[in-house]
């Protein structure tokens, strides 16, 4: 019994020894690290070749400089790249138009509203001032008043008679009623004229005709009124000669 017990401690104990000799060299007691790969590796270690075939290369220097991929990386245009393609080209045409639709409308908001703006200031300055104390609205009345007794006047005359007489006796109320807003209005009127050559050119020579023509008259007025009155202190003289020799 003692002989067994002892072989059998003697069989237990290579069996034990081995067991921590083969626990020792599969359980280590430091820590262990992965080795880093080397700073100068090959380009064919760093490649890898991509699981998509639109993706591009790996490689992390391109990464990180941002370079652009090669033509030779990118593989032929799928049907949803075409069909992307379209759509863009789509997409930047009706936003040429719709940005060239909206600057036309905006060119155009912009060319009325100056008009109006025009127009407005024009028929403001036509205004005459407050320190003229003019007010427009008893005058327009009298000159249309003006206007329609020229046309009863020439009711019954010709047709020239009838077209010009209302125009030329308005216009006469007006610069007598009105004299500071038609003076405006000539002015008005001047500027436009002024855009043509051979209309300001004419209404000069007109003018200096009319002014010319009302000097003369002016003149020629005086000179009868003093002829007038020359002849009516003569014929005075002769009547009170007459009345002294006949006392």
């Amino acid at each position: 019994m003692a002989f067994s017990h002892a072989a059998r401690q003697r069989a237990i104990l290579p069996a034990v020894i081995t067991a921590l000799a083969a626990g020792s060299l599969f359980i280590p007691t430091s820590s262990l690290h992965a080795e880093a790969p080397p700073e100068q590796m090959s380009l064919k270690q760093i490649l890898r070749k991509p699981i998509y075939p639109d993706l591009p290369t790996l490689d992390p220097q391109k990464r990180r400089t941002g370079s652009p991929v090669p033509s030779s990386v990118i593989a032929n245009p799928t049907p949803t790249d075409r069909l992307a393609t379209q759509v863009r080209r789509c997409r930047m045409f009706v936003y040429n138009n719709a940005k060239a639709t909206e600057d036309g409308v905006n060119h155009l908001m912009s060319a009325f509203l100056a008009k109006e703006q025009n127009f407005t200031s024009t028929i403001a300055s036509l205004a005459p001032s407050p320190q003229t104390g003019e007010q427009i609205m008893p005058g327009a009345l009298y000159v249309l008043v003006a206007s329609m007794a020229g046309s009863i006047f020439s009711r019954n005359r010709n047709i020239l008679l009838r077209a010009t007489t209302p125009a030329a006796v308005g216009l006469g109320a007006a610069y007598v009623v009105l004299p500071y807003t038609m003076k405006n209005v000539g002015e008005l009127m001047w500027s436009f004229e002024q855009k043509s050559e051979f209309v300001a050119v004419n209404h000069l020579r007109i003018r200096g005709a009319l002014i010319e023509g009302w000097k003369q008259a002016k003149i020629r007025s005086e000179k009868t009124r003093d002829w007038s009155e020359e002849v009516v202190k003569e014929g005075r003289e002769t009547i009170e000669r007459w009345v002294r020799k006949g006392q």
